[in-house]
């Protein structure tokens, strides 16, 4: 019988790696450094399809600087993070680095009650409100519960990448939060998006 517990022991340790190393991942590289975090497609599969699409340029937007229709060209490619709080988040992915831009399309919110802004690390889509969501995103410094059941959870950055936005949050900014000299993304590379 022991046997048979350890054996199952093994396979489950096993199961569970191996899962963990089929989920697709996003390295978000930076003129300040790397964020490494972990999709969850099973969780939101529109948001994380949407992500890879932006990150690869699969996906065509509209960009909010020209209105010219983008066809295989990656839109975080460039792009600031023009919003840093500290104790709270860093906030990109906007091609026109205001916040407000818009590139030509919305997609609904996907939440889930066991995945919630219960640990720093959250990756999460911005929105003006319900049904929202475009190419803006989020990542959390801190656990933030008030956010909870608003905003589209897709992804789980590891401690590495938290020190990070520890870093980026604290930076010079306005009394609107915008940064002095913004971190800038250079590219995101997405890992195992095959797999999902």
């Amino acid at each position: 019988m022991r046997r048979i517990l350890l054996a199952f022991s093994i396979l489950s340790m096993f199961a569970v790696a191996s899962l963990a190393a089929s989920q697709p991942k996003a390295i978000i590289d930076t003129t300040a450094g790397k964020f490494n975090c972990t999709l969850f497609p099973d969780k939101a599969p529109i948001g994380v399809a949407n992500f890879i699409g932006l990150s690869n340029g699969t996906k065509d937007w509209t960009d909010p600087r020209t209105g010219k229709k983008m066809h295989g060209v990656p839109l975080y490619d460039g792009v600031i993070f023009h919003r840093v709080i500290p104790n709270f988040m860093i906030q990109g992915g906007d091609p026109s680095g205001s916040g407000s831009g818009d590139v030509g399309f919305q997609f609904k919110n996907e939440t889930s009650p066991d995945l919630t802004f219960d640990r720093p690390g959250r990756l999460a889509y911005a929105n003006a409100g319900p049904d929202t969501n475009s190419s803006q995103f989020f990542i959390t410094e801190v656990p933030y519960p008030s956010l909870n059941g608003n905003y589209t959870i897709f992804g789980q950055c590891d401690d590495s990448s938290v020190a990070l936005v520890k870093e980026v949050a604290r930076m010079g900014r306005d009394s609107n939060d915008r940064p002095y000299r913004p971190v800038k993304i250079n590219h995101i590379t997405i890992e195992n998006a095959g797999s999902k």
